[in-house]
């Protein structure tokens, strides 16, 4: 969360920010309420001068022996004025604070400015799209056929957009999970095991809360949210502490599943596991230091791409524009998969830049050498979310005669398995 004082002399560019990511502030209360406060530090700064005059003219009655009851009665009137006007000023103050929590993150001078996913921009991808000789099976009619993926059993047991993953489709799932956190840990990145409940102040140090509080999963008798990732958690390992600046920079990575309530509407475009209320995922995480951080989003979002060379599914990176980026980063790129099943490109990672957005709302710092303090920056992607990489693997490596090959990556994972069927 922006400081009110930064928010005050910079609100040109915190409105035109607000406006490219289409996030509604009401920035006439804001100002509306600072008037307000404006008026009562100046009405509390006069009274408190008036009330040190009686004071002081009451001690001079008292000394000379003149009458002082009608400055002790103005004294007591000033006196509740004066409380009167400081509570009416924390609500003012508390008012403002809540606007500038829904103030978004202001994006990098690199992204481009756009309001819909049209106007995002592909800057590489990776691997051949393989016109195959059959008709590829979209993953949920194939997956239901040989018995690894049924959807209709969650929608039993919980309810729709809740996948089941049966026999090799569930060891596809473990091998995934332990494939990812080997490739990210080898290559520099520190496993955490982190809980799937967080609290509220965990919310919103991440930036998912308040805005985004009806798409969280949140326990009816205890003020605790299932975690929409594992961005949350591990960010919150640092919460209100200050790092040593040789320990700088943090890499982490961590496994969780995931709960969101937007899974969409009904139909074609989130049949299958498009569009799941629970997923899984591997998620990497950076603390750094401000100079730096963009450098580490294009080294985040290259170890997020060594998933699916691994996998080698053919894929794209895509910067996101300004409308289409979270409410909290500044620069983000997606990371979509290619399905041929679906034929589309599917967001498998998101890989973005927070600077100092995330670290400000959970105070997250950072001491210098010489000694000064600053708000580290916080970076995080997926690496990668499960559901739609089971679709790419399914769709990709689909057999004509309806099989599915494994990768050879996964194999050592699956007992050297080499085709499910």
């Amino acid at each position: 969360m922006y400081p009110v004082k930064f928010v005050r002399e910079n609100l040109k560019i915190l409105k035109e920010a607000a406006a490219h990511k289409n996030v509604t502030v009401d920035w006439a209360k804001f100002e509306t309420l600072e008037k307000e406060r404006r008026e009562f530090l100046l009405a509390i700064e006069e009274d408190r001068k008036a009330q040190k005059q009686i004071n002081a003219d009451f001690l001079t009655a008292k000394k000379s022996g003149n009458p002082a009851g009608h400055l002790l009665t103005q004294a007591k009137t000033l006196s509740e004025r004066i409380k009167k006007h400081e509570s009416r000023l924390r609500e003012i103050e508390q008012d403002i604070e809540n606007i500038i929590a829904n103030i978004p993150n202001i994006p990098h001078e690199s992204v481009p400015v756009g309001s819909s996913p049209d106007e995002n921009q592909v800057v590489r991808s990776w691997g051949a799209v393989a016109q195959q000789a059959f008709s590829v099976i979209p993953h949920y009619e194939i997956g239901e056929k040989l018995g690894i993926l049924q959807m209709e059993k969650g929608g039993k047991i919980t309810g729709s957009f809740f996948p089941v993953f049966i026999g090799k489709g569930a060891l596809l799932v473990r091998a995934l999970m332990n494939f990812m956190l080997d490739l990210h840990t080898k290559n520099g990145f520190r496993e955490a095991w982190v809980p799937a409940l967080v609290n509220r102040r965990a919310m919103f140090g991440t930036g998912q809360l308040p805005r985004l509080e009806e798409d969280m999963y949140r326990l009816k008798d205890e003020d605790f949210f299932l975690i929409p990732t594992a961005e949350v958690p591990v960010t919150n390992l640092h919460r209100e502490e200050i790092i040593p600046e040789e320990a700088l920079p943090l890499y982490y990575c961590a496994y969780t599943p995931c709960f969101r309530r937007e899974a969409g509407a009904y139909g074609k475009e989130t049949r299958g596991l498009i569009r799941v209320h629970q997923f899984d995922k591997v998620e990497l995480v950076k603390f750094v230091k401000p100079e730096t951080s963009y450098d580490e989003l294009e080294t985040l979002t290259g170890e997020a791409e060594k998933v699916l060379q691994a996998l080698k599914i053919p894929y794209r990176v895509v910067l996101l524009c300004t409308g289409d980026m979270s409410f909290a980063a500044a620069k983000c790129y997606d990371i979509e998969a290619w399905a041929p099943g679906v034929n589309r490109w599917l967001e498998v990672s998101s890989c973005s830049n927070f600077e100092a957005f995330q670290a400000r709302r959970a105070d997250i710092r950072y001491r210098t050498k010489q000694g000064k303090m600053d708000f580290v920056h916080t970076l995080n992607g997926s690496g990668i979310a499960f559901p739609r990489t089971i679709i790419a693997i399914i769709e990709n490596y689909q057999t004509a005669k309806g099989t599915i090959t494994v990768p050879e990556v996964l194999r050592p994972y699956m007992g050297g398995l080499q085709e499910i069927s």
